[in-house]
């Protein structure tokens, strides 16, 4: 037993080697969020610009009432799956108002936004399928793809001709086709060319399933991703998060009332996975109702973005999301470092999760940020890319 652990050890040891010479290791910090866009980490109070809690509503004192209120009567689990007896009467209000928000005619809640992908793309293809998902689209859509068993090719991003390009070569070799992308890309904060999706997946007879976890609640008026173009376009499925925007937890699916039928058979993230605890679900239903009450509420994320980007000089933005790309590991670690002292906290995204040579500082921007904190952001990092020389 102590050889088999002993050699276990030696076979980690030599993985995070490897990290540690590409400055790709990574450590967890105990993070006190508070209120406002602050948190703690080593006793040091600092402005948060990495948080994906883009509206602070995991703080919002109404949705924590209701959160707690919710504990109080169904407690703080759902202590079963919810085909056996964690379906509790809150999950199917939420279900309904997320189904009339992206207009659908139903949806279906998972224990998270991984959960839901993982379940839904292997209920829906399989060996003789074929998968095509943009080459920057989130892990989940990935790992659901490569669950299935499907045959997967990964267009480039946002690349509506290579898509199509594909589709020609591959198509007519495979019974179904799936067409995967997020609708606001969590790294690079752009959106995908729905309308352009659309009409290629409805030529090549394809579905087109979208990833709205960084669009509801900040883009389209709230409503997300495909509401951000006139007209709107519907995705075949739709699925997200609650635990951004939202400020909960948990994942949901929004289609036909056919296919959440088939999910709740065959999902087996969801037949196998315990119920979404119920101060989760009642704060997103709560979240849910404030954006509806306060469109000015989902338009400050943007507009702050936009604020940072003319003052630094980038593009215009498209979401709440602003990368500002630095290259190298070392250097943008030592930025994120840097602003740490001067009281942000602005993560580095290191490879894997960003492609080779693109480590950045991700910056996510939120509507209890103060227009003087911003300023003083971009000032910050205008001196940190004349210092490093980037453009």
């Amino acid at each position: 037993m102590k050889t088999n652990q002993n050699s276990l050890d030696i076979f980690c040891a030599e993985k995070i080697n490897t990290l540690e010479k590409g400055a790709s290791f990574r450590t967890l910090k105990t993070t006190h969020r508070v209120a406002d866009a602050k948190s703690r980490q080593a006793g040091k109070s600092l402005i948060s610009f990495s948080c994906n809690d883009y509206l602070g509503l995991s703080h919002h004192p109404t949705i924590l009432e209701k959160a707690n209120e919710a504990a109080r009567l169904y407690g703080a689990g759902a202590a079963a799956s919810r085909l056996i007896t964690g379906n509790y009467p809150l999950l199917e209000n939420l279900e309904k108002k997320l189904a009339k928000l992206k207009n659908t005619q139903a949806c279906l809640v998972f224990g998270s936004g991984f959960l839901a992908n993982i379940g839904l793309i292997p209920s829906l293809a399989g060996a003789d399928d074929l998968i095509l998902v943009d080459e920057l689209a989130h892990a989940c859509l990935n790992s659901g793809a490569r669950l299935s068993g499907a045959k997967i090719i990964r267009f480039k991003h946002n690349d509506c001709d290579d898509l199509e390009n594909h589709l020609k070569a591959q198509r007519p070799s495979f019974s179904k086709c799936l067409i995967l992308t997020d609708t606001v890309f969590s790294m690079d904060g752009d959106l995908a060319p729905l309308p352009t999706l659309r009409d290629v997946a409805n030529r090549h007879n394809s579905w087109l399933i979208t990833d709205d976890a960084h669009g509801i609640g900040v883009v389209g008026a709230g409503r997300g991703g495909g509401f951000a173009f006139d007209p709107p376009i519907e995705a075949d499925v739709q699925m997200g998060t609650l635990s951004k925007a939202l400020g909960s937890y948990g994942g949901y699916v929004c289609g036909s009332q056919k296919l959440i039928d088939l999910l709740v058979n065959r999902a087996r993230s969801f037949v196998y996975s315990t119920g979404l605890p119920p101060m989760s679900t009642a704060a997103a239903l709560t979240a849910l109702e404030i954006i509806e009450q306060d469109p000015t509420l989902v338009d400050k994320p943007l507009a702050y973005a936009k604020r940072f980007c003319e003052r630094v000089g980038l593009p215009a933005p498209q979401s709440p999301i602003v990368p500002v790309i630095f290259g190298d590991n070392d250097t943008v670690m030592a930025v994120s470092e840097k602003l740490a002292d001067d009281g942000f906290l602005v993560s580095a995204i290191r490879p894997p999760t960003v492609p080779e040579n693109t480590a950045r500082l991700r910056i996510a921007f939120n509507a209890c940020h103060k227009s003087s904190d911003i300023d003083r952001l971009a000032d910050l990092v205008c001196e940190a890319k004349k210092e490093y020389g980037i453009e």
